[in-house]
């Protein structure tokens, strides 16, 4: 079983672990989840960590999944728990009832869940991973909501011809805004602004 011991607040990075490769950690998490500063925004697709087998995203898998046991334990919470490998990265699955508390306001408490269990992982490997946390099948459930505003913005900048700015989202939204944008035509769209206030734009192409 996986240490599920989190950070003490007094504790820092450094105590954790090299502070380094936390920095390197995070700045890939930022390039890779948000899709106009990835090449896998214009692709469509995820990519897979530089040199990192399927064998190896399920180790991350297994490693996060046991992670998640322990706290689901410590909190008292009951789940089915799956890892898995999907798109060239390693995913964990918790499905059940009650755990609306784990995703929080907009998925605040899942984003925040995801970075431990990111971390957890990386303790274990020393490698960073872009492990997805998915709690009561919320990100499949808001990737069609997702859908449904990216649709609308664009027909919003077709039948206008103005750009349309949405309302901030976290990394993981603004992927799936940015995958139903770009495989339509005549639109294209991008990120502006810092974290917590991100957001996209969809304008017309040209």
């Amino acid at each position: 079983m996986t240490d599920t011991s989190i950070p003490r607040a007094e504790q820092t990075l450094a105590e954790e672990t090299d502070p380094i490769a936390v920095d390197t950690q995070l700045d890939s998490d930022d390039v890779d989840d948000d899709a106009d500063d990835a090449v896998e925004a214009q692709s469509g697709s995820a990519k897979p960590a530089t040199g990192a087998t399927d064998a190896d995203l399920f180790r991350q898998s297994e490693i996060a999944a046991d992670y998640v046991e322990g706290l689901l334990d410590i909190l008292d919470y009951d789940g089915d728990i799956d890892e898995l490998v999907s798109a060239g990265r390693p995913m964990v699955e918790v499905v059940g009832g009650r755990l609306q508390p784990l995703v929080g306001q907009r998925g605040a408490t899942l984003e925040a869940l995801q970075e431990l269990t990111r971390l957890a992982v990386f303790r274990q490997t020393g490698t960073p991973s872009r492990l997805l946390l998915d709690v009561g099948g919320y990100r499949a459930n808001r990737r069609k909501e997702l859908a449904a505003v990216a649709k609308n913005a664009v027909e919003k900048v077709k039948e206008h011809g103005e750009p349309v700015r949405l309302e901030p989202m976290s990394a993981f939204e603004r992927k799936c805004v940015h995958d139903v944008v770009n495989a339509l035509s005549g639109v294209e769209s991008e990120s502006e602004g810092v974290e917590p206030n991100r957001r996209i734009i969809v304008r017309p192409v040209g």
